[in-house]
This record gives structure tokens, sequence and C-alpha cells, in this order.
């Protein structure tokens, strides 16, 4: 069915102009406590509900916390292996985000596999670090200029406030300059 106000051969574009670069927005949005909360309940509700925060996201990385309590947790009373992962992803994919937008080119991100290790039961509030910033960035710049996919491995470590290590997860992304 044909739009009355459209002729049927004319295709309505989602994006008019040059790209915009939203870099400055992204990095606000995410490390905004109102704003990571709005992005959450209407992009990703689960870790809203979670309570999942985005700490730091910069140049190097991104940081996240994960709550203990009833929400996150498990019937042996420590931390549910879903919301770590959860808080692993986030801290990697805040960055893939906000590097992909900051490159002004349309790439696709998509993550392949996840992998983790627990090493203590997580019992209290959490915080899950991504450092290899300038890494992921190299290989979401490398995507952009051959146009091939780009595979990369991004590693988050989960630590609890006495700083005991909790889990480590690789997260393997996907990043894809998409056709012009």
């Amino acid at each position: 069915m044909v739009d009355a106000g459209r002729s049927a051969g004319l295709q309505c574009s989602a994006r008019r102009g040059p790209p915009v670069n939203r870099g400055g927005f992204y990095k606000a949005v995410f490390t905004n406590p109102i704003g990571i909360r709005a992005l959450l309940w209407s992009k990703l509700p689960l870790a809203a509900f979670a309570g999942l925060r985005v700490a730091r996201l910069d140049e190097s990385g991104a940081e996240v916390t994960l709550p203990a309590g009833w929400k996150t947790q498990n019937p042996f009373g420590s931390t549910y292996f879903a919301a770590q992962a959860m808080a692993a992803e986030l801290s990697t994919g805040a960055p893939a985000l906000w590097f992909i937008e900051q490159s002004g080119a349309p790439v696709s991100s998509l993550v392949t596999a996840i992998s983790a290790r627990f090493t203590k039961k997580a019992t209290s509030r959490a915080r899950f670090v991504f450092s290899d910033g300038a890494a992921m960035r190299a290989a979401i710049d490398e995507a952009v200029k051959t146009g091939e996919p780009v595979v990369f491995t991004a590693r988050s470590i989960g630590t609890q406030k006495d700083g005991a290590q909790v889990a480590e997860f690789a997260v393997e992304w996907s990043f894809r300059k998409r056709g012009d």
C-alpha cells in the first residue's frame, strides 16, 4: 500500500545530509546518570533494571558498575553470572559505540562470541573495566579503511570493592563498514 502523500517510486532515506559525528553526545549520555538511565531503559531495559552504570568512558576504555542485591542475585547469595556478563559487555560496548560515532563512518558492530572465567564469588558491588581502548579504536579504524570485517577481542575484568578479581570476560566484537 502506498502512502497517499508519496508517489510509489520515491524512497524516503533515514538520514539526510552529511554524516553527523555524535561522539561527544554519546559520551555525555553514557556518563550522565540520567542520560545512561534513559538510554538503558529505552535500548537495554534488563541492564537498566539490574542497575548498571557507566562510571567512566574515555579513550582508554570504560568502567561499568554492577550493584549487588536482589535484582542481580542468584539463589546462592552471589551475583548471577548473566548480570556480570551484561556489565562486562557494556564495559566494552560503550567505548565501541563511542569510537564508531567518532569515526564518522557507518560501521556495524556485533558481538560474535563471549567467554568468561569466574575467579571468586561476587557478593558485593562489582566494577567491570575494559582498558584497551586504543586497540579497539585501531580495529574500528581498520574496518573503516579496508571495508573488510575486523574481529577484536575485548577483555573486561570484574573486581569487588576490596580489589579482589571476581571474573574475567573476553567479548569478541566484529566491526564492518557498511556500504555507502
